[in-house]
């Protein structure tokens, strides 16, 4: 499958359960704890810089947001867990708005878990890892600001990682720079291959 990457447009904020896009299109879903970098992942994939909202304050993605790539399929960047300075009100909706978009995997075509390469994974990142294992659709953990480690900490920090989350060998980690562009080729080369799998 041919994608091109530069043809990209936001279709829609999604509340609730009935704004979820039912076209058939395969969506490819990015989850990762707030500020982590999930938008700024999004981004570097797509050679834009403000193209995913990047919020100077964690928890700035609240609903579930719809990119359309080459009419070909869907980024979906469910909102970010843990650190957000929000009401435990907001937290419990942003969970159930979760939870709704996992309850039908036919939805999801890839999962992306988005962490952060320098520490060990949360507790929430734990979870999150379950949820996509529990899916049975494939998924990609991605290790977000590579360039913050000495390369003598990048071997051990990715053995942490797949550690902490109990990753089996078939799920890839992807040790990625939003700052740098390092690991987008590969992670670009994981989207296609797992979408021509599918079709």
């Amino acid at each position: 499958m041919a994608v091109n990457w530069n043809i990209a447009q936001f279709v829609r904020s999604a509340a609730k359960l009935a704004d979820f896009p039912r076209d058939g299109l395969p969506q490819v879903v990015f989850a990762g704890r707030s500020n982590v970098g999930k938008s700024s992942v999004i981004n570097r994939l797509l050679n834009r810089k403000n193209f995913a909202r990047v919020g100077s304050a964690p928890g700035k993605t609240t609903h579930i947001n719809y990119f359309c790539i080459d009419q070909k399929l869907y980024l979906v960047d469910l909102p970010g867990y843990g650190y957000a300075k929000v009401s435990k009100q907001e937290k419990d909706r942003w969970g159930r708005l979760i939870e709704a978009w996992f309850s039908d995997t036919q939805r999801m075509a890839l999962g992306m878990l988005i962490v952060d390469a320098r520490h060990k994974p949360t507790v929430d990142d734990c979870t999150m890892a379950q949820v996509f294992l529990s899916s049975e659709k494939p998924f990609i953990v991605v290790a977000n600001k590579l360039d913050k480690l000495k390369r003598s900490e990048i071997e051990g920090n990715a053995q942490l990682i797949r550690d902490t989350l109990a990753l089996p060998d078939i799920v890839p980690l992807i040790l990625f720079s939003a700052e740098k562009g390092t690991g987008k080729a590969e992670l670009l080369g994981q989207i296609v291959t797992h979408l021509e799998e599918k079709v």
